[in-house]
């Protein structure tokens, strides 16, 4: 079987999905208002943002099917991949990461205008580049959990924190078919201890304080197929089981600034170079997305 190209040698788009603006007036088209910025920094994410075309998502969900695949020829470029990553032995979560380096689709929506300008934004008007990707499937039926957590708790491998996620539906997502769900302003409570992310879902609860408790109410968050969710690094969130008859398939892009460090001298993405203590994330694995 042929061995597939890895497709973070290009930083750049490879396919004909986006097309990336040319002058500041196209840039302006992609550009969040002030109260969406305002709200973000207020509650800690923002929803709602329209990301992808219909067909974008029938592309990106054969992708998917191609991909998940144990035996496909680009198995070996992943990050990590579990074809079940649920503790429930009743449930099952597709979860994997480093699926841009593998298909066209999955590498060029890092470089979607609407993400990266969005992203520029968010983190304060800044250069973006990735962090890593993910995807998280959840059959019908029988698709299972992720506990509620924070982002960073998992990325303290980097420094200063100035991360961003960006959760996008290849379904629709609702309360029944396992949406997400934000706890609003929990990204004020600072970092907590990590759980596991696909284990009990209250896991974290037994590092919250009394106050916090009290504060934890979450809240769904339901989309449309092609529409995304942002969120703040800090902002506890999760995603209870898919016991609908529909599946609930997503995609995560990752970000930092440019000019986040490394705070380990260790491997923190399996099958890629380490990046030394203190030295400037950048490279091949973590390619410019918008620069300012």
């Amino acid at each position: 079987m042929k061995v597939a190209k890895d497709l973070s040698e290009y930083h750049r788009l490879l396919s004909d999905f986006f097309k990336t603006p040319e002058t500041k007036e196209e840039w302006d088209r992609y550009k969040l208002t002030d109260e969406q910025v305002s709200f973000f920094q207020e509650n800690g994410y923002l929803s709602g943002i329209k990301m992808l075309e219909d067909w974008q998502v029938e592309e990106l969900r054969k992708e998917l099917e191609e991909i998940a695949n144990p035996e496909h020829p680009g198995h070996h470029l992943f990050y990590e991949f579990h074809s079940n990553e649920s503790s429930d032995p009743d449930s099952v979560l597709f979860h994997s990461l480093g699926h841009w380096r593998i298909t066209k689709g999955f590498h060029d929506i890092a470089w979607n205008p609407v993400f990266v300008r969005a992203a520029s934004q968010l983190l304060g008007n800044v250069s973006v580049r990735l962090w890593h990707d993910q995807l998280f499937c959840k059959p019908a039926r029988h698709g299972g959990v992720v506990a509620w957590h924070q982002d960073y708790s998992y990325w303290t491998c980097t420094k200063p924190m100035q991360h961003l996620t960006c959760w996008v539906g290849l379904d629709d997502a609702t309360t029944e078919n396992g949406c997400l769900y934000y706890v609003p302003g929990s990204h004020h409570w600072g970092l907590l201890d990590r759980p596991s992310l696909a284990g009990d879902m209250n896991g974290l609860m037994e590092f919250l304080t009394d106050k916090q408790k009290e504060e934890f109410k979450p809240i769904p968050i339901e989309l449309k197929k092609g529409y995304a969710t942002f969120h703040h690094p800090l902002l506890v969130h999760g995603s209870y089981e898919n016991k609908s008859e529909r599946s609930r398939r997503a995609f995560v892009l990752n970000a930092f600034a440019d000019g986040t460090q490394s705070d380990i001298d260790d491997d923190f993405l399996d099958g890629i170079p380490f990046v030394k203590r203190g030295k400037k994330m950048e490279g091949q694995f973590f390619p410019l997305l918008y620069q300012v």
